[in-house]
Formats: structure tokens, sequence, C-alpha cells
């Protein structure tokens, strides 16, 4: 653990004690909060030639990153209290709408990935393929990391529930509507989908984490009648 403490003991944001190890490590530290934590639950940050505060999702925009928390009680302290200028030790500048940004940046990402998990093979839309693929185990409920359920928002609670029945293990992803599903898995209707284990499924489930946190959906609790994780 030295080296990683090394890597965020100094300044804010990802800036380190030595700057050849500026993005080295699993862990930085929150410019709001001060937490040190990994970073699978964070935000990085960059500033732009005209000194604006632009997300990085991809986390490769060259220059000192400035990470957060994904939670939206975390970014609107960062923009009020001017906690990016602090940390980038000069004026900058989060545009207004910063958080309305970032909550598209990462919808459209998580949608992306939905849609490349398709096309890779490795999702199934559809109640009975739902189905079929749950009760034969083959979305992988265990992990680490595990597949994921997605269920449209406007879905039928009915018809979840004899979903999730089936795979008591497996997180629930339900941020959004049967329209959005069915256009990122070239459908023409989509309410329930599976992604099955793997990197695809993790970097899914962790964007959809990082997107629940800006929505300031920070509880990870789901109805009582279901009592799945949700994502």
């Amino acid at each position: 653990m030295a080296g990683q403490t090394d890597a965020i003991q100094t300044g804010h944001g990802d800036e380190p004690a030595h700057e050849a190890d500026q993005e080295k490590g699993p862990l930085r530290r929150c410019i709001a909060t001060g937490a040190v934590q990994p970073k699978d639950g964070m935000i990085r940050f960059g500033i732009a030639p005209d000194g604006e505060v632009v997300p990085d999702l991809e986390e490769r925009l060259p220059g000192r990153g400035l990470w957060l928390t994904a939670e939206r009680a975390a970014l609107d302290k960062a923009v009020s209290k001017s906690l990016f200028s602090k940390a980038a030790r000069r004026a900058v500048r989060p545009p207004a709408d910063l958080a309305d940004r970032l909550a598209r940046l990462l919808r459209r990402r998580c949608l992306d990935q939905i849609g490349l998990a398709r096309r890779a093979g490795q999702a199934v839309a559809g109640f009975e393929k739902v189905r079929e693929a749950l009760k034969g185990g083959r979305v992988g409920t265990k992990g680490p990391p595990p597949g994921l359920l997605l269920e449209a928002a406007d879905g039928s609670p009915d018809q979840r529930g004899k979903l999730t029945a089936l795979a008591p293990g497996l997180p629930v992803l339900d941020l959004f509507e049967s329209a959005e599903l069915a256009a990122a898995l070239g459908r023409d209707h989509a309410v329930h989908a599976v992604v099955a284990a793997g990197r695809l499924a993790d970097g899914l489930s962790r964007d959809a984490a990082r997107l629940r946190g800006i929505h300031g959906m920070t509880d990870g609790t789901v109805p009582a009648d279901h009592g799945k994780q949700r994502i």
C-alpha cells in the first residue's frame, strides 16, 4: 500500500507526490470530501484550454485530473465552493449545467455499453429469452463481477418479479425506459434483458452506479418486494 499512499498524499485531485506517478494506483482523493477511495466510484474531470471543467469519463485527458466521488452532493459542493479552482490551483470554470451534462454523458455511455454487449453476443432481450437464460444459468450470478438483469423503468412489476425470482443474486439495472433499452438493443420493443458476466457487464455496472450517484440515488436499495441489489 505504500506506493498507493505516495500517489495521493499531497495536494488535491490525483496530484501525486512524484509527477511521474500521476495516474498510477487505484486510489484517488475526492476534492469535495477529502476521502481517499478506489477510483471506480469516482469521476475524473479535466480542464479544457479555455479553463472550462469537463468530465473525463475515459480518464484520458492530458494534465492533472480532478477527482470527485460520484455523488450529486459532492458535485454540488465542488461547484458552490469553487473547489475545482482550489484543486487546480488556478481559476477554472465549471459550466452551469455540469451535473446535467455529466448525467447525459453517463446515460449515453451506459446505453452504448448495452449495445456493445448485444453486438458481442453477451446480451439477450425479451421475457422468454431472459427467463431461459436465467433458468439455464447462462448469465453468471456470482461473479466477480456478476452479470446484470436489465429491467425497463416503465415495465410490468409482475413480470419483473418473475424474472428476479430466478436469480436472487443478480443485480438489477432499472434506470432506463423501455424505448431507450429497445434502441440500445436494436429492437422495436424491450423491457427485459440480461448481460452476461464479463468485462462489459462490469463496466456497465460501474457507470450505472455512477449515474445513480449523480442523480442523487445513492442508497442502492430496491422495493421490498424485489429484495435485489439495484444499480
